[in-house]
């Protein structure tokens, strides 16, 4: 999804920006991520232009939004239909799309990527919007795994870059992970700090270290249950039961795993175990790989550590 490739420089200190109260906001990728995004930012009073190459997933993503509004409404104005009504009108009037992202970025005060996890595709699109933004623009990236210092690399506003990642489904889970790069001013975090706040989200605040905090814990304990599985210390049953009743966790490690996507799961920790061989808590699992060769991903392809009708 490289929608521009070229960047030039804005010669802009981050001195010379002052605090930006966030109110339209581009977010592009029109995926689940993106549009849930788009949802919660347009129904706390956001100007919200969502943008993906494919007009299709555009018309998916706002007819998703749509409908997750009204199953909202049920609940929060059970007993007032009309005010249902009009909250869900005035959230959709605040939802526009495109499939332009140079053009739509030139009226923006936050570019928020939600695209595929790849390195080179995220600096090709923020290296070619740097030079179609306002110098005000700030640029996040939703990335789970990546560096928010290398996306930025492509940029020439680092100072204004920093990393903000939303937990899937977005309008149900409240946490938001704040980034900042070593070069993020202290502006453009408390705009980004503000923003997620605005949004009704807690906020916790991250240095730009590998997974951040959330992924950083999780994805290792739930290596290690996979190990212990595969030691045969233990069945994924008992294990996921040993974590529920134990620790009282909602899932168990192995429920999450197929929850989260092994395909994810994997891909994250192939990045860490790239970056950082020697580390056995990065180590590849034979039976992740297996799974996620025959195409078993967990509850969204049917079938991954458990089956599902």
């Amino acid at each position: 999804m490289a929608f521009l490739t070229h960047h030039i420089c804005r010669g802009l200190s981050s001195s010379a920006v002052r605090h930006v109260v966030i109110k339209n906001v581009t977010i592009i990728g029109g995926g689940q991520m993106g549009a849930g995004i788009a949802q919660v930012a347009a129904s706390t009073g956001h100007a919200v232009t969502l943008v993906d190459t494919n007009e299709d997933i555009l018309k998916k993503a706002v007819k998703g939004i749509e409908g997750n509004l009204k199953r909202v409404v049920k609940k929060k104005f059970a007993d007032k239909p009309e005010a249902g009504e009009e909250f869900i009108g005035k959230a959709m009037q605040n939802v526009s799309t495109s499939t332009d992202a140079g053009s739509v970025v030139q009226g923006t005060d936050l570019v928020l990527e939600a695209i595929v996890e790849n390195l080179k595709v995220k600096q090709d699109l923020f290296g070619g919007l740097d030079k179609l933004a306002p110098a005000h623009t700030i640029f996040a990236s939703n990335t789970s795994s990546l560096s928010i210092t290398d996306i930025a690399s492509s940029t020439n506003r680092l100072d204004r870059f920093g990393g903000l990642h939303f937990f899937n489904p977005v309008p149900v889970m409240r946490l938001v992970e704040v980034i900042a790069t070593s070069s993020t001013s202290q502006e453009t975090f408390d705009s980004l700090l503000n923003f997620s706040k605005m949004l009704g989200k807690t906020t916790v605040s991250c240095k730009d270290t590998p997974g951040f905090m959330v992924n950083r814990l999780l994805l290792p304990y739930i290596l290690d249950a996979v190990r212990m599985y595969e030691r045969g210390d233990g069945s994924k049953e008992d294990i996921d039961i040993a974590m529920k009743l134990g620790c009282g966790y909602p899932m168990g490690p192995f429920e999450l795993s197929d929850y989260v996507g092994l395909d994810t799961m994997k891909f994250i920790m192939d990045g860490w175990s790239a970056a950082n061989p020697d580390n056995p808590m990065f180590a590849q699992s034979e039976v992740l790989n297996k799974l996620v060769s025959e195409g078993k991903f967990g509850k969204k392809t049917g079938e991954g550590f458990y089956k599902y009708k």
